[in-house]
């Protein structure tokens, strides 16, 4: 059987948590994270803290392996993308593109909403694509940590980092 792993050819990808309020959901995706060697933002507030257990518990010891940068609110997080020149894309259920039909680039942050509210909308504006998973008529809405964990999957996979 043929080992497959990641090469470190990920494209400098992150994914952003815009006020994340369920910490296991954050803790999954620092797992996710520190596994695929990507970078995470938290944009405060978040509404636990990153010590928090359920967090710690999801993440697993993986927690203190993911690459983790906190923002105290979004307008400093937009001032440090911006000058890093990065595009956010945004993951929400009131887009109209789906992920699959998007052009990932290297640099790339995907950016997901509050589980609870989504974003406001001046960020829902200030993103510079917004972006869908699409679902069955009548699904509501996916679960974060899978949201993030597919979007993940499918910018790799246009990386072509799999070998």
């Amino acid at each position: 059987m043929e080992n497959i792993s990641l090469t470190s050819s990920h494209g400098d990808l992150r994914v952003a948590l815009y006020q994340p309020d369920i910490p296991g959901n954050t803790g999954t995706i620092l797992r996710m994270a520190a596994c695929f060697g990507i970078g995470v933002d938290i944009i405060e507030p978040a509404g636990f803290d990153i010590s928090d257990r359920a967090l710690k518990r999801a993440g697993m010891d993986y927690v203190e392996q993911a690459t983790l940068t906190r923002h105290a609110n979004w307008r400093q997080f937009q001032e440090w993308r911006l000058g890093e020149k990065r595009r956010v894309l945004l993951f929400s259920t009131k887009a109209a593109e789906a992920y699959t039909q998007f052009t990932f680039k290297p640099g790339d942050i995907l950016l997901f909403g509050r589980e609870s509210a989504g974003v406001p909308e001046d960020v829902h504006q200030s993103a510079d694509a917004r972006l869908i998973i699409p679902m069955v008529s009548g699904a509501r809405s996916l679960n974060l940590a899978l949201s993030a964990a597919i979007a993940t999957a499918e910018a790799q996979r246009q990386f072509s980092c799999l070998r």
